[in-house]
């Protein structure tokens, strides 16, 4: 009988086999049109420019490759190096035999363990990668104080939260799996209203766009298309980097609309408001139910498929740990599923392309005519040096979004 390691080398050894497959299709496919880009392509960007797309889009590729083999290693290393359980039975002497916080400390702890080995690629990638192609407008001190942060919202939150889930298990019995699903669907649908308001304040400066033509064009199409927002904010996304992006955060009257100012440097008035149509356009189109909606039966999937490894006797023991101990599963899920779901990641993308067709037709019905949308995202490829020669494979399996040449056709056809 196959053994759960060898299962688990297997699907991982598969994954990188894939990742590194996709990523040598496409840089081969750039390579192939570095030099004369197809005729749509180029009445997007100009020689110079999509030269230096390809160039940037190469060398993620390449880094690419290299985190990513690296994070595979450190991964094996992880599972099957008896790390973890050494962890867990160091932790878990903390406290008594069924104390909940030991086992809540020993998630976060591993969690928090597990990011550093990938701190100098981040760092490469920012003030090297990202620096030399212009993007990067953060500072080491920045970068620095965007980390310490980060785990510590993530240590205030996760905390309780944890506490809860596993918490569940004494208060609730078998069906504790089912209250955790609510419990966490719950706390994903509260986050989309407190997130702006108290999470990302503490990372960014939010500001009410000003009065002009903007707000005006702004609020006017919220009129005409039966959208309102509680506010329009600006989000200072220019001191991190020079990419650029708009979008909504919470839903109903707490449904707010942020620009980058990036993006607000980068478009005319036209333009984005055609951006903001676009976005509006999937509310209009009922996308974001569906998404939650989509959300919630893969994360109902994901405690059922908890509570069914805790039950199995095999599971935590192929890794070291204790048979029926539900903290070692919540890590071992979290760190394992991605190897099975990679594989259904063109289906997610095949519904969320469809999802933008439908938001750039709203854009342009919106406008009255596909120019404007256009405009901007031709814009927004020349700035942001976007790949628009990808393998179809490799978009296929990265690309929740439609080629910018897929979406200008789509668009002028009407």
């Amino acid at each position: 009988m196959v053994s759960v390691l060898t299962v688990t080398a297997a699907l991982m050894a598969l994954r990188l086999i894939a990742e590194l497959v996709l990523s040598a299709l496409n840089r081969a496919e750039v390579r192939r049109h570095a030099d004369v880009p197809p005729a749509a392509v180029g009445a997007i960007m100009d020689g110079p420019t999509y030269r230096k797309a390809a160039a940037y889009t190469l060398e993620k590729s390449r880094f690419g490759d290299l985190s990513g083999i690296f994070d595979t290693l450190v991964l094996a290393l992880v599972l099957f190096g008896g790390v973890l359980p050494h962890l867990y039975s160091e932790i878990v002497t903390w406290g008594g035999p069924e104390t909940v916080w030991t086992r809540v400390a020993f998630i976060l702890i591993a969690m928090l363990l597990l990011s550093l080995p990938a701190l100098p690629f981040e760092w490469w990638e920012q003030f090297r990668l990202e620096e030399k192609f212009g993007f990067n407008k953060s500072t080491a001190g920045l970068w620095i104080a965007d980390k310490l942060k980060g785990t510590l919202v993530m240590l205030a939150i996760g905390f309780p939260l944890l506490w809860v889930l596993l918490s569940l298990v004494n208060w609730a019995g078998p069906t504790w799996w089912i209250w955790g699903f609510a419990v966490m669907f719950g706390f994903q649908i509260l986050m989309l209203i407190l997130y702006p308001k108290v999470i990302l304040p503490l990372f960014n400066k939010l500001t009410p766009l000003p009065e002009g033509e903007l707000r005006t064009r702004l609020l006017a199409l919220g009129d005409r298309t039966g959208f309102k927002a509680s506010t329009i904010e600006v989000i200072d996304g220019s001191k991190r980097s020079g990419h650029s992006n708009a979008y909504f955060t919470g839903f109903g009257r707490f449904r707010r609309i942020v620009l980058f100012d990036t993006l607000i440097a980068q478009l005319t008035p036209e333009e984005l408001e055609a951006v903001l149509a676009h976005e509006i356009g999937h509310y209009r189109r009922g996308h974001i139910p569906k998404l939650i909606g989509m959300s919630a039966l893969m994360l109902f999937g994901g405690f059922a498929a908890i509570a069914w490894l805790t039950r199995s006797l095999w599971f935590n023991a192929a890794f070291g740990f204790p048979p029926g101990e539900i903290a070692p599963s919540f890590l071992l899920f979290g760190l394992l599923s991605g190897l099975v779901t990679f594989w259904f990641g063109p289906l997610g993308n095949v519904l969320s392309r469809k999802y933008e067709y439908e938001a750039d037709a709203f854009a342009r019905e919106a406008m009255g005519g596909p120019a404007a949308m256009v405009g901007a995202l031709r814009k927004l490829a020349q700035k942001n040096l976007t790949n628009l020669t990808p393998h179809r494979w490799f978009s296929g399996f990265y690309y929740s979004h439609p080629t910018l040449v897929e979406r200008e056709a789509a668009l002028a056809r009407g």
